[in-house]
């Protein structure tokens, strides 16, 4: 039997998990940013930061999809 989560619980989780990606791979841009300046390595960390603030939005995105599905049942 498969557990399934009402529009606006996912809508509060995708929203505050979307949210603090997007926060957490900008920080991380940042911070590779300025490994890149002091002369350490930086592409890979770089990297990984883009996709963790590509993750958030996405799941941002998500979120505005749930929130008007929930809006349209109510």
């Amino acid at each position: 039997m498969a557990f399934k989560l009402q529009p606006k619980t996912k809508w509060w989780l995708f929203s505050s998990s979307g949210l603090m990606l997007v926060g957490l791979g900008l920080s991380m841009a940042i911070d590779a940013g300025f490994k890149r300046y002091s002369g350490e390595p930086w592409f890979a960390y770089g990297t990984c930061a883009l996709i963790v603030f590509n993750s958030g939005i996405s799941l941002f995105g998500q979120a505005v999809i749930e929130f008007i599905r929930w809006k349209k049942l109510h």
